[in-house]
């Protein structure tokens, strides 16, 4: 099986201005094309902007709202599959969420952040009750959290027993919590043997400053590709003989004894 080619856009494009974010959207997503990848993974609530505030609930749209339209026709135009961030209105509530977009458009898996960060996001957001969230493309199971999710090792793990290769984690993680980016995330992909796509915000937004360093973490714990501070997108692969070697060597999944974690739960 080929290697899967992810492309991570490190941006937080213009906040508060859905049409401009779709169109810096569509000029990554025909760059990422260019360069031959299949799936593109854009930051936490891209659509947006994340410090939107009381915006919230004016700028909260389905999953299968006009900006889903627009990002599917941008998925089957570029002939790649596209993971963006937006808020989802969902009757009366607000949930957080990711939406996966196959490569000809069709919706593949939508998944609502379980675990609410700081203030801002308990009050404006609902969490979501379903943990692991996966979809197929190009024979990889790719799965979904965002940001502060991946945090927690149970969640990470949960994704591992449930056979996710690829867990996608659209972020805003912000100063002074870089080391997420740079030590957490690499350590999550060799302890539960898959690769994590960690793709952040960047700059000065509202209250927050988004530290950049998104990357693509490997089973072996290397980070295979890693953007800076600035805007950048960033190109990285996701080799499935690779990781089946890799869970031989590392059998944490096979070695572990659940009737002795018992108490964590």
């Amino acid at each position: 099986m080929p290697p899967l080619r992810t492309a991570l856009l490190q941006s937080s494009g213009r906040p508060g201005h859905v049409d401009e974010n779709i169109k810096v959207l569509d000029e990554a997503a025909r760059r990422a094309a260019d360069s031959g990848a299949r799936l593109l993974v854009c930051p936490e609530l891209f659509l947006t902007g994340y410090a939107m505030g009381a915006d919230v609930p004016r700028l909260a749209e389905p999953a299968d709202g006009p900006s889903a339209r627009a990002v599917a026709g941008i998925a089957a135009r570029h002939g790649l599959a596209v993971l963006y961030g937006y808020p989802e209105r969902a009757g009366e509530q607000i949930f957080n969420a990711a939406q996966l977009l196959g490569p000809d458009g069709a919706a593949l898996a939508n998944y609502r952040k379980t675990h609410l960060f700081g203030c801002f996001e308990q009050e404006w957001f609902t969490p979501g009750e379903q943990t692991v969230v996966q979809a197929e493309l190009d024979g990889v199971r790719v799965g979904i959290m965002i940001c502060y999710d991946v945090e927690f090792p149970e969640n990470v793990r949960s994704h591992a027993l449930a056979g996710t290769d690829l867990l996608l984690v659209p972020t805003a993680q912000m100063h002074p919590f870089q080391f997420v980016a740079e030590s957490v995330v690499p350590v999550r992909a060799f302890e539960s043997q898959l690769y994590v796509a960690y793709v952040n915000r960047t700059g000065p937004e509202g209250e927050f400053e988004f530290v950049g360093l998104s990357c693509l973490a490997g089973p072996d714990g290397t980070v295979r590709t890693r953007a800076g501070r600035g805007e950048e997108l960033v190109i990285g692969e996701v080799d499935p003989e690779f990781l089946s070697a890799s869970r031989a060597a590392n059998p944490y999944l096979n070695d572990r004894r659940p009737g002795l974690y018992g108490s964590l739960v």
